[in-house]
């Protein structure tokens, strides 16, 4: 590991506790905070999520100003669950409806900048088991309390089942090597993948948002290049508990993940890059040939319709 990251460690690395609710309410002062959750077909942890959020951070206290999901077209009733327990809900084909969407997270969190107004937009995903407000409270500290942070990542102890610590399969099998190899100073992240980050919105309009599982990764190589590593933190919120995805799902994943590091190792012309895996069929195995998500979109800041919004 670098110098350069073990001091990182030391400086930015902290733990939720470090920082009480009435620690953050007044460093909070006139700064805003917008928490968003991107959501697909999450009825069954959605509505606990918010529920913990409005009543913890909402109306106990004054630290969340706005909360929304964002649906990217839910067949069950994530939309309704979410309503009831108190969010904002909005369709990801009702935002910036003159550019057709295309499926995927970051397309979601891309979108949501132009439906929210905080100062700090903090991304909790839809799909977490035993909720804590910690995750929410615990990223948003240090853009409170310290100027110079600008991007702050959660760590936590990811189980697989009854396996404790073998969650994140496709961040230690593809992102952390990468990140070690071509990002040495990204190499003190533990969950460089999670879906559970803060950022400060001048941030975020500035940056390109890869549409599909990409995204994480994209945003924080491209962080530290904009803003440097000192500017990046994380803080540990404890346990994360959620849904796990399917071997060939987190194929997909590993691919579009790659792709994503690859357009920032180089940026010439490539071949779009397909992934075909293989199920088992009637009469043998299968092929099944999937698009791996290289699209991205601008920095929001360039989009028409935000710089107006942002003005009035």
């Amino acid at each position: 590991m670098l110098d350069e990251v073990e001091r990182w460690l030391a400086r930015r690395s902290w733990a939720a506790a470090d920082r009480p609710l009435d620690l953050l309410l007044a460093a909070k002062r006139s700064t805003t905070v917008s928490v968003v959750l991107p959501a697909l077909n999450e009825e069954a942890t959605v509505g606990e999520i918010v529920t913990v959020i409005r009543r913890e951070l909402m109306e106990a206290v004054s630290l969340v100003d706005e909360l929304v999901v964002v649906d990217s077209g839910s067949s069950d009733r994530t939309t309704e669950v979410a309503a009831a327990a108190g969010a904002r809900v909005v369709h990801r084909d009702a935002i910036l409806p003159r550019i057709p969407a295309v499926p995927g997270k970051g397309e979601v969190l891309w979108r949501s900048l132009l439906v929210t107004s905080g100062d700090i937009v903090c991304f909790i995903d839809a799909d977490l088991r035993e909720f804590s407000a910690d995750f929410v409270s615990g990223i948003v500290g240090p853009l409170l309390t310290e100027p110079d942070v600008q991007f702050v990542k959660a760590m936590y102890d990811r189980p697989l089942g009854d396996l404790t610590g073998q969650g994140g399969r496709v961040t230690e099998l593809v992102a952390r090597p990468l990140l070690n190899l071509h990002w040495p100073q990204l190499a003190g992240f533990v969950q460089p993948l999670g879906g559970e980050y803060a950022a400060r919105r001048s941030l975020l309009e500035a940056l390109p948002f890869p549409v599909g599982y990409g995204v994480e990764l994209g945003l924080l190589v491209d962080a530290l290049h904009m803003v440097g590593l000192d500017a990046l933190a994380q803080v540990d919120v404890g346990l994360r508990k959620h849904r796990h995805q399917d071997g060939q799902a987190l194929g997909r994943m590993a691919a579009a993940i790659y792709r994503t590091a690859q357009l920032r190792l180089s940026r010439g012309h490539l071949v779009r890059p397909a992934l075909t895996q293989f199920e088992r069929g009637e009469d043998g195995f299968e092929p099944r040939t999937y698009a791996v998500d290289t699209e991205e979109r601008p920095p929001m800041r360039e989009i028409g319709e935000y710089a107006a919004r942002r003005a009035a």
